[in-house]
């Protein structure tokens, strides 16, 4: 389970880098960063956020033998609980080593206190523990509180706990005629430190990647990594990545710069910068 872990925590501050911004622009009134750029954030975080569930789904409802429909989950029943609610249900072929799970028509609450309704499905090329090996994930009729998410996932595992993400052709089509968010993403999660050790407490992942999409008000960005994120699991730092930047541009020609290390002591706190128009904000992430 040491995968599913690292890989939910790491897409979970991902999604922060996005979200958090808005709260953190709103909390200092002499940030003017501009609305095109927080509505970009906020739908690559929801994009993120929920990449990470859909992982965390398939990772803990994977057969132990690819071999076998019969197989058992790779958690236990308890485990597997924890992320799938009762009004789902969980199928394996093992002739096409396809992995479904269907939350039926009508919106079904989960663990995580969102509905969802749709079907989840997943082909795994082999046992995706090893290196090379790769799921593809996709969705059919998905919704997360009736907004619907569309778009194919590939998570090819490199070996010593590192992996891509690919995201293609992704997009969320808000209820009640909030618009249409789309976006393709490519990112490589490498592990520093931390692997084959029993404790996560020593894992250390960089970040690369980028991201190019349409936010919900028609408005086309990319947001890049520019300097690696650097995530630690040690105690006091997994809530923010220490050191990295991510700059965001949209097609107004406006670009903004957040650094989670604008110290450079790549301390464990919640203190980053925004930098936009040629002026440098301190911010803090909650």
């Amino acid at each position: 389970m040491r995968f599913t872990t690292s890989l939910r925590a790491v897409a979970g501050v991902a999604l922060a880098g996005g979200l958090l911004l808005t709260a953190s622009c709103k909390k200092n009134n002499e940030v003017t960063t501009s609305t095109e750029d927080v509505v970009s954030a906020q739908d690559a975080g929801l994009g993120d956020e929920e990449n990470a569930t859909t992982a965390d789904l398939v990772e803990a409802a994977a057969p132990q033998d690819a071999t076998a429909s019969a197989s058992a989950t790779v958690v236990d029943a308890p485990e597997l609980a924890r992320l799938l609610p009762p009004c789902a249900t969980r199928t394996y072929d093992a002739a096409t080593r396809t992995l479904t799970l269907n939350f039926g028509t009508t919106n079904c609450l989960c663990p995580d206190g969102r509905y969802r309704r749709g079907v989840i499905t997943a082909v795994f090329s082999g046992p995706y523990r090893q290196a090379g090996a790769v799921v593809t994930i996709n969705r059919t009729n998905y919704f997360v509180n009736d907004n619907q998410h569309l778009g194919t996932r590939i998570i090819t595992n490199l070996g010593s706990g590192s992996f891509d993400l690919v995201v293609q052709n992704a997009s969320i089509i808000f209820a009640n005629g909030g618009g249409t968010t789309s976006w393709s993403s490519q990112r490589r999660y490498t592990r520093t430190a931390g692997f084959g050790t029993p404790s996560i407490l020593d894992d250390v992942y960089s970040i690369t990647g980028s991201l190019t999409g349409t936010n919900r008000r028609g408005i086309s960005y990319t947001a890049a990594i520019q300097q690696p994120l650097i995530k630690k699991f040690a105690v006091g730092c997994a809530r923010h990545f220490v050191v990295g930047t991510i700059e965001l541009t949209n097609t107004n020609a406006k670009a903004m710069l957040l650094n989670y290390d604008p110290t450079g002591t790549q301390a464990c706190d919640n203190v980053a910068s925004v930098t936009q128009n040629g002026r440098t904000y301190t911010i803090y992430l909650k």
